[in-house]
């Protein structure tokens, strides 16, 4: 198993319009996504055979994509349909071709694949995606860190209430109790005694100060879904999927998916603009983090606490030597730990 072998998403399907040509990087493999003359999403490496031009630099004309340097014509499977300098000799080969990859369509998202292995995975389902009585938030943002860490920071409670004091928590010496699960290639935290420390979140998710039902989880090689259900039939999902681009640069799409009853319209720019500028706050954290880590490495002193990392770590880790994270022994534990 490797990372390659694994959905990404390249961008939003309402933003691939027809001949709109989109450049990303996954793995720091260089992409070119378009939408073919079927419609359907295409994604070639971002290089033409030719005389190695960016093909993201020029411009797709009826499902075709074109190299702005000498006008070599890919089609929607990478192969050459058009040399202009070949005039009437042009004759079409299979062997000259560009990569090509996977593309699939879920949720809104566009999803890319670079290896073809031939076990599906599937890309995470968004939870309640556009379903009656739900609204979502979404947003992107680029960390200059790598996926691991700010998969972390994402289901990581103990940093809130120092980095976003106020706003989503703040210090107040509370015990809370967590079991974190370690199996199938995914990690479970499912959390105890939290009632009011949410910060501004509180008016909506919990006015009543009501027990409340909160669980984080991440799902291999990249994704974290937080939720938080509350006695007043409220609940609140973030869930956020790493793309890593490079080693230090992980782009993250974030939805932020609710139902708060007849709040769900008049709700929507407060929970964008608060999740904006909490992110805001991770992305500073993160790049602290990473430059730190740059200059002395990734020597950490853990605490129980950061049981839900180490358990993270490990998923990422078998992944990164080639190993199935699903034949890791699966491992409860059981954590107290004080915000």
């Amino acid at each position: 198993m490797k990372f390659a072998d694994f959905w990404y998403i390249v961008g939003l399907s309402n933003q691939l319009k027809p001949n709109k040509v989109i450049s990303r990087t996954i793995l720091n493999e260089w992409l070119v996504v378009f939408r073919g003359a079927d419609g359907k999403p295409v994604a070639l490496q971002d290089k033409c055979i030719h005389r190695n031009s960016r093909l993201s630099k020029g411009k797709v004309c009826q499902g075709k994509i074109q190299c702005p340097y000498h006008g070599w014509v890919y089609d929607n499977t990478g192969t050459i349909v058009s040399v202009p300098s070949e005039g009437d000799n042009f004759c079409e080969s299979k062997a000259r071709k560009c990569q090509s990859y996977q593309t699939l369509e879920q949720d809104g998202y566009v999803y890319v694949r670079l290896s073809s292995l031939s076990e599906e995975f599937t890309p995470f389902k968004m939870p309640f995606y556009q379903q009656p009585g739900w609204e979502t938030v979404r947003v992107i943002n680029r960390f200059h860190n790598n996926v691991t860490n700010c998969a972390e920071n994402f289901i990581d409670i103990p940093h809130t209430a120092s980095v976003h004091p106020g706003i989503f928590r703040k210090p107040s010496k509370q015990q809370l109790e967590m079991t974190v699960e370690r199996r199938n290639g995914c990690v479970f935290a499912e959390y105890r005694n939290e009632t009011t420390n949410l910060g501004w979140f509180r008016k909506f998710l919990n006015n009543k100060g009501d027990q409340i039902h909160h669980t984080d989880s991440f799902h291999m090689p990249n994704i974290t879904s937080v939720e938080y259900d509350t006695a007043a039939n409220r609940r609140l999902f973030i869930t956020s999927q790493c793309v890593p681009e490079a080693e230090n640069s992980t782009l993250v799409y974030t939805d932020v998916t609710y139902n708060y009853g007849i709040w769900n319209k008049l709700a929507k720019p407060f929970v964008h603009w608060t999740a904006q500028y909490i992110i805001h706050q991770d992305v500073e954290a993160l790049k602290i983090q990473w430059e730190v880590i740059e200059k002395y490495g990734t020597q950490f002193a853990n605490t129980d606490a950061d049981t839900i990392h180490i358990f993270v770590e490990s998923i990422r880790n078998c992944i990164a030597t080639g190993k199935d994270p699903r034949k890791l022994p699966d491992k409860l534990v059981e954590v107290k730990f004080w915000v």
